[in-house]
């Protein structure tokens, strides 16, 4: 799952390769120890400068409840981080606790890569109490606690207030697509501009809509749709493209990094709900999340993501990465430090003890309430190893349909070759 609004996806590169046993690798030691009993473990994150300020006044924060626990810190852009990690992983050495998400769970879980946390959740050095929305769920794969959530969001649809306004559309819980596009219609030919930026590019949107008609992206196994389902979805996009109903695909290229919604290119963009943030600092008009559309009028297929940590299997210190862990999901003055930076805070403690005051996350916050209070989320949708990689290719592949690089019918192959590629190992 994406985690920042402005990181381009198709740049993640294929983080594969052979497990640690079979490329014949011993295993370096995480983290390290003094004579007095003080321990140093390390902790590695992505996301921009904003993010390793907060994290690193929470990690002084720590050391100060635990002064016998040091923690060195790390982190770099999505993709940096990432190409890093598989090196030291790779090399037996990974950092001793590191955000995670959902799409690398099975796939460093099936490397020996990652601690299970149970055992010190039954030691009591972590709490898995007082988790929103069922979060506490996310991580556990195969029966094994390989993550604790510190965030969630779920997909949304940001629309441009004055545009829909202009339009007259009111977007409602329940609308359906046929509305949802008949409104993005009405866009087009009232405003002169598209309704939407290129919906049919996103990986986690097209698994909603698959979950809306008894089916998923993904299964435990592999893929749960086939190259039919596919190809109705992007020719529906590549018409859309054709007519002026979605964006002109080079323009928002061009834009890049800046969004085709804030730069006026379109009326919405389907997105995470907290990377909404991006658009007010982006753009000059005012932005707010409306519902996803669906099938039937009721399922949107939703459910919460989240960002997570998680812990080393080679951690010489499970029981102080376990406390550190706790610390940063459950302590309160941390979730007033962090707010929504890495999505809806994920504890009640950390939930109620930040309080936002700007539009924005006021905004956040009342979007995953009425979602929730619909009650429309259900679980997650099961990612089997290599989903990362079969994100980035649906991305690049469905893009370069829109650029006209590749026809439908190729594209489609394209990708299920691909896919069945990095889903085999």
């Amino acid at each position: 799952m994406r985690t920042t609004g402005s990181v381009d996806r198709r740049g993640l590169l294929k983080v594969g390769g052979a497990s640690l046993t079979a490329l014949g690798l011993t295993a370096a030691a995480c983290g390290s120890g003094a004579g007095d009993g003080t321990v140093t473990i390390r902790y590695a994150w992505w996301g921009a400068d904003d993010r390793a300020k907060k994290i690193n006044q929470c990690v002084k924060l720590f050391e100060k409840k635990f002064p016998k626990i040091k923690v060195k810190t790390d982190f770099q852009d999505y993709v940096a981080f990432w190409e890093k990690f598989q090196t030291q992983a790779s090399g037996g050495n990974p950092p001793d606790v590191f955000q995670n998400a959902v799409g690398f769970l099975r796939k460093y879980d099936q490397r020996g890569v990652l601690l299970d946390l149970r055992q010190q959740v039954e030691a009591g050095h972590l709490s898995m109490d007082n988790f929103r929305s069922g979060l506490e769920k996310i991580g556990e794969v195969d029966g094994k606690l390989l993550g604790v959530p510190v965030g969630s969001n779920t997909m949304s649809l940001v629309i441009d207030e004055r545009v829909f306004q202009k339009a007259g559309i009111a977007p409602k819980q329940g609308w359906t697509w046929d509305e949802y596009f008949a409104a993005m219609r009405k866009i087009r030919d009232t405003q002169k501009r598209a309704g939407d930026t290129g919906y049919f590019s996103i990986m986690y949107l097209y698994d909603l809509y698959l979950r809306q008609n008894g089916k998923a992206f993904f299964t435990e196994e592999g893929l749960g749709f086939d190259e039919a389902d596919l190809t109705e979805w992007w020719t529906e996009g590549r018409n859309g493209v054709t007519s002026g109903l979605v964006a002109n695909p080079k323009k928002v290229e061009q834009i890049k990094p800046k969004s085709a919604l804030s730069d006026g290119l379109a009326g919405s963009e389907f997105t995470w709900d907290n990377f909404s943030v991006r658009y007010s600092a982006e753009g000059d008009s005012t932005y707010t999340l409306a519902p996803i559309p669906t099938t039937d009028g009721k399922h949107t297929g939703q459910y919460l993501g989240s960002l997570m940590l998680s812990a080393s299997a080679r951690t010489e210190h499970p029981k102080e990465v376990a406390q550190f862990i706790d610390f940063m999901v459950h302590d309160p003055e941390v979730g007033r430090i962090m707010g929504y930076d890495r999505g809806i805070l994920a504890t009640t403690e950390q939930y109620e003890a930040f309080k936002p005051t700007d539009p924005v996350n006021k905004g956040i916050a009342e979007y995953e309430e009425k979602t929730a209070a619909a009650g429309v989320l259900e679980p997650i949708t099961p990612h089997p190893a290599g989903a990362d990689t079969v994100e980035a290719a649906f991305l690049r592949i469905a893009t370069d349909m829109a650029l006209g690089k590749t026809q439908v019918a190729d594209a489609v192959k394209q990708f299920f070759s691909e896919a069945k590629a990095a889903l085999a190992g």
